[in-house]
């Protein structure tokens, strides 16, 4: 796990209340204190990252520490803002009868299922692909695991829509090549939409299509990019945060063996909250046999990963100096 900070882009995420929030802040203090230039961005909706330093977060970096800034993503402003550049673009081709019609619709599209969600991914996209950032390492602080999962499947979700929105509206053969020239491969493969990188296949089509197939053409290429990049494990990697209970434990199986089938390499696993050897008392004592019994299936279970232990802390943790002493054990850790 030493190698874990080196890389450019690091994913912490686990089921809901393993403590993936801690261990991402702690790792982003202690990277910075190895003089990495430290991004760390909560992309969970329910943010708790500012909770955890005890600092005012929002959707624009914020400087805590020498090598470290800090955001929580608002995925309603990424929707407003969104919906924002659509309606600018229809109104340039839109009658202006029909504008009253089509924010009706924009607001509607606000509440639809999966808005915030493709929203936040193009968000992240950006984040991921965006090489003039001022930064060595940028961690993710994930949501729960199963709306992760979904996100990290969006990629080919909005090339098939894309795909179909394209068809639907094809009204003339100039339309349908941009289709044949978006589609030759149909998968993450895609290095560009582009035959002929020399070649501009939309010269020929009208301004309006143009722009509109133009702006799906860049949608898209931007989330293959973002997606390629997840799976270099040269500089991405994903870590899971579990306690050694029953549910953390089955929902962790699960979510490797989702992502290792979606080629998103799996970093390893840390297991946290462990009872401490020292802890005292009958009750403690029951719990750590029962424990027992699931770090030996947890060693069994994930043999394959790397799966170092965190103990359980005697308080919680707020705050940068709990953070750093933290760090400081993970570093004690293997990381």
């Amino acid at each position: 796990m030493k190698d874990l900070l080196d890389k450019r882009l690091l994913w912490v995420g686990g089921k809901g209340g393993v403590g993936k929030t801690t261990v991402a802040a702690s790792l982003a203090v202690l990277a910075a204190s190895r003089d990495r230039r430290v991004l760390v961005v909560s992309t969970d909706p329910a943010h708790s990252l500012g909770d955890v330093f005890d600092r005012e977060l929002g959707d624009a970096p914020r400087r805590l520490l020498p090598n470290l800034d800090a955001m929580e993503i608002d995925p309603d402003a990424e929707v407003e803002a969104h919906l924002a550049r659509v309606t600018e673009q229809m109104r340039r081709y839109a009658a202006p009868e029909m504008m009253q019609e089509l924010e009706r619709q924009m607001r509607l599209t606000r509440q639809s299922p999966g808005a915030q969600e493709a929203a936040l991914l193009e968000r992240i996209s950006r984040i991921v692909t965006d090489d003039e950032a001022p930064y060595d390492l940028v961690i993710f602080d994930t949501a729960p695991t199963g709306h992760t999962l979904r996100l990290l499947s969006l990629p080919e979700a909005m090339a098939a829509w894309t795909d179909g929105l394209l068809a639907h509206n094809r009204k003339s053969e100039e339309l349908g090549k941009v289709l044949s020239h978006l589609t030759p491969k149909r998968g993450r493969d895609v290095a560009t939409p582009f035959d002929d990188p020399q070649e501009d296949p939309l010269s020929e089509l009208d301004e309006r299509t143009r722009d509109v197939a133009r702006t799906l053409m860049e949608r898209r290429r931007l989330f293959h990019r973002a997606r390629r990049r997840i799976e270099n494990a040269q500089e991405s990697g994903f870590l899971f945060v579990m306690t050694p209970e029953r549910l953390p434990i089955l929902e962790t199986a699960r979510a490797v063996q989702a992502l290792e089938a979606a080629k998103v390499p799996v970093a390893g696993i840390l297991v946290n909250r462990v009872i401490p050897d020292d802890a005292e008392g009958e009750f403690l004592r029951a719990r750590r046999d029962q424990e027992a019994v699931y770090l030996a299936r947890i060693d069994e279970q994930f043999a394959h990963l790397a799966h170092p232990r965190l103990p359980l802390l005697p308080s919680d943790v707020q705050g940068i100096p709990v953070l750093e002493a933290l760090a400081d054990q993970l570093e004690e850790a293997g990381f």
